[in-house]
């Protein structure tokens, strides 16, 4: 059943190459939302799209690029991987709104408003002051809901992920984080988010990044199963998915480039503890892209229904992709 079925994991960033792509197709994935910069800006953000179409032309046996829902089921008629890219902040845009539109039809389809810190547009999970989304947060929310780009805001504080909520006239996603009940994480969500969320049509990825875990790496596949069924019956099997946050192969240079961008001299922790400084012990059950199946049997396993399962797994962020990336004018 697993091989047949639509797989989307909403968040990775692995080191692009060969071997990484055959992973995906070797573990049935049908398509990766892939972060495409962190804290680079509008110029840089051209060249990581540069860096990606070289890779696309190189492995056109393996993977294609994905700008619309349509091109995930191509992906999977044709047995390739559809990668569709995401920014984890809003840097790709400077100062300047026009620059949405742009970096939309580029295929940058989904932008996160801010990266733990305080940002143009929105204030991060690390701030200690939440002063909820910007004069220019609210026009690019619009802007955003226009051309059809969509609002992350897995690493936003909760008034501003609240205020997203309800100024965006699109359901918006949370890509990857947890609920705050499983895991008192900085970046996790509380159960008032997490129910407005459902309300709107959002979605929510769950991460499988142990820092955000239930017992972080000692997390076993019946606590992550138990996690999703308790959220299932807080806000409803239909805005569950996963967003796994898989780092394969990735030096400390870039977990120190996602935490401190180049605003801070010090260095920035995991969870603000220094004891958090450094990649996770991994999961034993998701160390690479085969994991997908480990959650798909876990979760048969703990007593989800087949129909449940093939949602969380993919169907739901196809669902949420088709819906959203429709431009509105």
């Amino acid at each position: 059943m697993y091989e047949n079925q639509i797989i989307i994991d909403g968040l990775q960033y692995c080191k692009a190459d060969r071997k990484y792509f055959q992973g995906l197709k070797d573990a049935n994935i049908t398509a990766v939302h892939v972060t495409l910069v962190y804290h680079e800006d509008t110029r840089q953000t051209l060249s990581g799209f540069a860096k990606w179409n070289k890779l696309f032309e190189q492995n056109t046996d393996l993977i294609m690029p994905v700008m619309n829902a349509d091109d995930i089921l191509l992906a999977k008629k044709n047995n390739l991987v559809g990668i569709f890219f995401g920014a984890q902040n809003c840097s790709p845009i400077d100062c300047e709104i026009g620059m949405i539109e742009v970096m939309r039809k580029l295929g940058l389809l989904i932008m996160q408003l801010t990266y733990n810190n305080q940002s143009l547009l929105a204030t991060g999970c690390y701030e200690n002051t939440d002063s909820g989304i910007t004069r220019f947060g609210k026009q690019a929310i619009k802007e955003m809901n226009r051309v059809g780009m969509i609002i992350d805001m897995s690493h936003s504080a909760q008034k501003s992920t609240l205020e997203a909520i309800d100024i965006s006239s699109r359901p918006i996603c949370i890509s990857h984080a947890n609920p705050l009940f499983a895991h008192k994480g900085l970046r996790n969500k509380s159960d008032e988010v997490l129910k407005a969320l459902a309300k709107k049509g959002g979605l929510l990825g769950f991460s499988l990044y142990p820092f955000h875990l239930p017992n972080k790496s000692a997390c076993t596949l019946d606590d992550f199963c138990q996690m999703i069924a308790k959220t299932a019956d807080l806000i409803g099997i239909d805005a569950l998915g996963i967003g796994s946050d898989l780092c394969l192969n990735q030096p400390k240079s870039i977990l120190e480039w996602m935490r401190n961008g180049t605003w801070s001299k010090d260095m920035d922790y995991g969870e603000g503890n220094a004891n958090d400084s450094g990649w996770p012990d991994g999961l034993p059950w998701f160390k690479n892209p085969s994991g997908m199946k480990n959650i798909y049997l876990g979760l048969e396993k703990y007593g989800f229904k087949a129909e449940e399962i093939v949602k969380v797994m993919g169907e739901n962020w196809l669902k949420f992709l088709e819906n959203s990336l429709t431009k509105l004018t």
